[in-house]
């Protein structure tokens, strides 16, 4: 009986022996397999909380760059294309209730062909010739701008009195084969560039200074370059005979070759 019993318990803690490590064998499994599913999830959150991070500090980068590159390009200062004389202001002879000139270069200093129109906000009072054209490079011209000059209340003659019209002077990069016409601003306006803003100076017509002989000088060569403008080009390639010179010459030749029948004919009797 003792050994019996003795069988039974030691069976017993046998099987609580086997049973035991087998338990706890699948409860650490179960353990370590959910602190590891726990410790890779976080893994992946902490992963893509870095990858968001990352992805986010990137785009703020990249917009940033963006919104400085825009800042710096607007203070940058704009790249002309065209050179004023004078190149802020336009001198004007003051001459109440009647209309008086102006006179402004303007030379292409590109390297492409380039368009300018003139703007102005007075247009009820004031015009341009030209108005606007195309200039090849290295190419100016001078372009007259006429202006009525409105009396003063008091019927006094005021030197200093200033003008609240304003030109503009605009400018478009052309091709060579373009020919210009005004719409070309408006078609391209996302490429014109404003070359200038001018103001009104008037001067006093009777007192000589230095402004007003250049605006003379000018004004007396942008009349030669009118007239020069509306004679015909010069023909330099090779002349060609006209249809008059032939029918001339043959009229030489036949009565020549009539003249000489009528000798030898005379000879001959």
């Amino acid at each position: 009986m003792a050994l019996a019993n003795e069988k039974s318990v030691s069976d017993g803690k046998l099987w609580g022996l086997c049973k035991l490590p087998f338990w706890h064998s699948n409860n650490s499994s179960v353990t370590a397999t959910s602190s590891s599913s726990v410790a890779s999830s976080s893994f992946r959150q902490q992963q893509q909380q870095q990858h968001n991070g990352i992805s986010v500090d990137h785009h703020s980068n990249i917009h940033g760059s963006l919104n400085v590159s825009s800042v710096a390009k607007s203070l940058l200062p704009t790249r002309r294309r065209l050179s004023l004389d004078p190149q802020n202001k336009l001198y004007f002879p003051y001459e109440p209730g009647k209309q008086v000139k102006s006179a402004i270069r303007i030379k292409n200093t590109s390297k492409n062909p380039v368009a300018f129109k003139f703007q102005t906000t007075g247009p009820k009072s004031c015009y341009m010739r030209p108005p606007g054209g195309i200039l090849a490079p290295d190419e100016s011209l001078i372009a007259t701008v006429f202006k009525f000059v409105e009396p003063p209340d008091n019927n006094e003659k005021q030197v200093a009195k200033k003008s609240r019209v304003k030109f503009k002077v605009m400018s478009l990069k052309v091709k060579e084969d373009v020919d210009y016409v005004p719409e070309l601003f408006d078609e391209r306006k996302d490429e014109v560039a404003v070359e200038q803003v001018l103001g009104v100076v008037f001067l006093d017509a009777e007192r000589p200074c230095p402004a007003l002989e250049k605006l003379n000088r000018q004004l007396a060569e942008a009349e030669a370059e009118v007239e020069a403008r509306k004679r015909p080009p010069e023909d330099t390639g090779p002349k060609i005979v006209g249809e008059g010179l032939v029918i001339d010459e043959w009229k030489e030749r036949r009565e020549r070759y009539l003249a000489r029948q009528q000798v030898d004919g005379v000879d001959s009797v």
